[in-house]
């Protein structure tokens, strides 16, 4: 399971500020203690505006590549924050995102190819946000086409099948499972992710429902989730779920999660 820590996003007012500030300690810290609790990718998104947004994502990516020794996602709907970033990064970056719209499909994946990177892509086109499993499934192929034609590498691509939220479309849940397993079936080879927090938007007790989603999707085959890696009870469903699914030798990542007291109250 490949996590990717969502704590350093401009949509944060506290985040934004220390962006615009300049506030090397904060970014650095938040940085540290997601990659100290599990985190695989640091996704760094300076959420400021269009002109100077390129020069936040340098600096963003300096500094907490300069904190932590962890590739980042880099995370912006601008493509010269996205290219600067690429620019700026070393070693090989996950892009967030791409999707199957058709002015951005082409231009971000030459972007991503140019710069050997990986690549979330939504199951998103220009008819707007897939309702049903199948038309996840249809997109998802489209974009994995399109990765091909790119020269990206299926081990590369990251497919978001997009979880929406359940308490404002209550059958969306189990479409986003369904896609999960089907996406799987269609594209062996691909990761499958998520924006985990999506699914709870509104909703009362959003920790309890994005474990169980998390476990829910684990078991259709979701390998990879952004998702807030300073949830303790959320990163010992992670750990739990690889357990149960065979994805831990002998369950010793487990085991030594629960000697460490990471597994906390979960137990």
């Amino acid at each position: 399971m490949i996590v990717v820590g969502e704590r350093i996003n401009g949509n944060s007012k506290r985040v934004r500020e220390a962006v615009v500030g300049r506030s090397a300690d904060f970014i650095a810290r938040e940085a540290r203690l997601q990659v100290e609790a599990g985190a695989d990718y640091v996704d760094v998104n300076a959420g400021t505006e269009a002109e100077r947004e390129p020069d936040d994502m340098v600096w963003l990516v300096e500094t907490v590549q300069s904190a932590v020794d962890k590739p980042l996602c880099i995370d912006s709907a601008n493509p010269a924050a996205l290219r600067a970033g690429l620019q700026a990064h070393k070693g090989q970056a996950l892009v967030n995102s791409v999707s199957a719209e058709e002015a951005r499909l082409e231009p971000v994946l030459d972007l991503v190819k140019g710069h050997g990177a990986r690549v979330v892509a939504l199951t998103l086109d220009d008819s707007g946000l897939p309702e049903t499993t199948e038309q996840r499934i249809a997109i998802a192929r489209k974009l994995a086409e399109a990765a091909e034609r790119a020269g990206v590498a299926r081990d590369d691509l990251f497919i978001d099948p997009l979880a929406r939220a359940v308490g404002l479309e209550n059958e969306q849940g189990a479409a986003f499972l369904d896609a999960v397993a089907g996406i799987r079936d269609s594209l062996p080879g691909a990761h499958v992710i998520c924006g985990l927090s999506n699914v709870s938007f509104q909703m009362p007790a959003r920790r309890l429902l994005n474990r169980t989603f998390l476990a829910m999707a684990m078991a259709k085959g979701l390998d990879a989730a952004i998702l807030d890696p300073l949830d303790a009870g959320l990163m010992a469903v992670v750990c739990a779920g690889k357990a149960l699914l065979g994805q831990d030798e002998m369950c010793l990542d487990f085991i030594q999660a629960y000697r460490s007291g990471r597994l906390g109250t979960q137990t």
